[in-house]
């Protein structure tokens, strides 16, 4: 079977109305996929991008940019994007970079991003995405685990990478940058060069996206994908989605990071739809919905920040009409959440999950719609055989019994996960443990087969004999209309060992005060056992967050350690549970 045919066969499967019926195909396909040989070659964007896409839908428009900032936008067919592409490899070519080099890219949401993403791929490159949030310190990091061969780069990051190219003795081959700066060649150079170029020969084993975890425990890892994983991977996460040729897809999420390579790329890419990049700096709600109906968006995904900042807005004013799906991902999303995008859109926001390391290997996909239970994250993809094992590495097979999300290796190798850690045979050796891929998260699934969300491994609180996920706190939180948002950590106590404390980010219109906490933790009393109350309860402004927008959990729990050894009882505007007589005949 071609590598071709794969792809054509899903795109057929995400035009079927029935869902029960693609729910059926799905699994076809999956069944097949999992066994199949491949070949020992790929080049995704000579065959498939361009072998499929160009050459069957051409003029249609690859990609929709606009800049919410300036109002500019720009529209690229498939056959322009190719050909831009094909200018930029030539143009690093002729500089000496070639097949097995690597590719940093700091740039933002501009077409330039979609561009050099295409060029590497297809010259086999070793894609290295790099956040535009970067400090010097943590470029140095970068440079010195893995020296650049190339450098991409908007001219504003410019002076930033020198610094950190210079203090590391890096010695790029080229340095590529979108606007002009000395000792730099220009995106402007492009035009001086052919629109064709000849694809790499590519090895499936091949690693071609190297990323640098967020670092949510710990220090970033390399995490390193094949000439398989991602871009045929992905295919997981096009069915959990249900992108179809021709739809506008849109994706909230910055360059950098796996989200964008995922749902901003891949996915939407693998079966010929319209990609719609928008750039902004502070994310202003009401704006970006506008720009969604705007651009007639038909598949939406965005991180659980987001979502709860759109539920904020009279979401009454925005026309949707053009909205088919709208899908979350990066944290499990809250019930309350879900059901007012619902009301106001009439389509629910579908949670899937997976990792840098993976494609959408748990989700809700478009057959689940009506079925979901409100904070489930779904069940497994037909494409990965994922279960639950406990400490000892035993496979867990009751409903409700809570343990680490594994992904089976011995019945097969999920396509879409990661080749390596490059450069770290000790973390290899920590995840790949007898038959099983630890993803380093816990859940439970219910008798009917759906699962929840606990937390990371390293996130869960150990308080007395008990262990407690974060997650379902910060739910009952967040349910408070005081509460936008927030963050729960164990912090620590000599008698109990940990005590859930949370922070508490405020909604408009809302101070800190005595009352609102008291309030809080009665609220918390109505619906958590005894054992998950949170003990404590500080008021902050905002919480540490990677640039996905996940919660730096592991930030926080290291602000309570540091607490606790400078001997500091309480931090302004942080209560607890004990101060309160009037909690004294609730739950203790």
């Amino acid at each position: 079977m071609s590598m071709e045919s794969y792809y054509k066969e899903v795109m057929e499967l995400n035009k079927i109305a029935n869902l029960e019926e693609r729910k059926k195909a799905a699994k076809a396909f999956a069944e097949k996929l999992n066994k199949a040989e491949l070949p020992d070659r790929f080049n995704w964007v000579a065959e498939i991008f361009e072998g499929l896409h160009v050459r069957e839908r051409g003029d249609q428009t690859a990609l929709l940019w606009a800049d919410m900032s300036s109002d500019r936008e720009k529209t690229m067919t498939y056959r322009e994007l190719a050909a831009d592409t094909n200018r930029c490899l030539n143009l690093l070519r002729e500089k000496g970079v070639a097949h097995g080099d690597n590719m940093y890219m700091m740039l933002p949401i501009v077409p330039e991003t979609w561009v050099s993403t295409l060029a590497s791929l297809k010259g086999g490159l070793i894609n290295v995405p790099t956040a535009t949030s970067m400090t010097t310190r943590e470029l140095q990091f970068r440079f010195q685990t893995y020296q650049p061969d190339t450098v991409v780069a908007d001219e504003s990051f410019a002076d930033l990478i020198d610094e950190a190219i210079a203090s590391t003795g890096a010695k790029p081959k080229v340095k590529l940058v979108l606007g002009k700066k000395d000792g730099w060649i220009s995106f402007d150079a492009l035009p001086d060069y052919s629109p064709d170029a000849e694809g790499a020969e590519i090895k499936k084993d091949d690693v071609l996206f190297c990323f640098f975890t967020s670092g949510t425990t710990g220090l970033p890892k390399l995490v390193g994908h094949s000439a398989y994983s991602y871009p045929l991977g992905h295919l997981s996460t096009v069915i959990m989605i249900g992108l179809q040729p021709g739809e506008v897809h849109h994706n909230l999420s910055a360059p950098g990071w796996a989200k964008w390579a995922w749902s901003s790329f891949f996915a939407p890419f693998n079966v010929g739809s319209t990609v719609a990049g928008f750039n902004f700096g502070a994310l202003d709600p009401k704006k970006y919905l506008e720009f969604v109906c705007k651009y007639k968006v038909a598949t939406f995904c965005a991180p659980p920040t987001a979502w709860r900042a759109f539920v904020g807005l009279d979401l009454s004013q925005f026309d949707f009409s053009s909205l088919k799906f709208s899908v979350s991902a990066g944290e499990p999303l809250n019930p309350e959440v879900i059901q007012q995008w619902k009301k106001h859109t009439g389509t629910e926001i579908r949670d899937f999950y997976g990792q840098t390391e993976s494609t959408a290997m748990i989700g809700n996909p478009p057959w689940m719609e009506g079925k979901m239970r409100f904070g489930s994250f779904g069940y497994p993809s037909d494409l990965y055989d994922v279960t639950l094992a406990d400490d000892e590495g035993n496979e867990i097979t009751k409903a409700g019994e809570t343990g680490h999300i594994v992904v089976r290796l011995s019945s097969w190798r999920a396509i879409g996960l990661f080749t390596e850690y490059i450069g770290n045979p000790e973390k290899m050796k920590q995840v790949f443990i007898g038959d099983f891929y630890y993803t380093g998260d816990r859940a439970f699934y219910d008798e009917d087969g759906y699962w929840w969300f606990v937390g990371r491994a390293d996130d869960v609180i150990k308080s007395s004999d008990f262990r407690v996920g974060p997650f379902e706190v910060e739910s009952t939180m967040i349910e408070h209309p005081a509460v936008a948002e927030a963050a729960v950590v164990g912090s620590p106590d000599p008698q109990r060992y940990q005590l859930v404390k949370a922070y508490i980010i405020l909604s408009k219109g809302y101070e800190p005060s005595r009352e609102l906490a008291l309030e809080l933790f009665q609220h918390s009393i109505g619906i958590l056992a005894k054992f998950k109350i949170p003990r404590i309860l500080e008021f902050v402004p905002e919480v540490p967050k990677t640039i996905s927008g996940k919660i730096r959990r592991i930030e926080l729990r290291e602000q309570e350690i540091k607490k606790k050894e400078e001997g500091v009882d309480r931090a302004p505007n942080e209560y607890f549970y004990g101060d309160f007589p009037e909690l004294s005949s609730k739950k203790k």
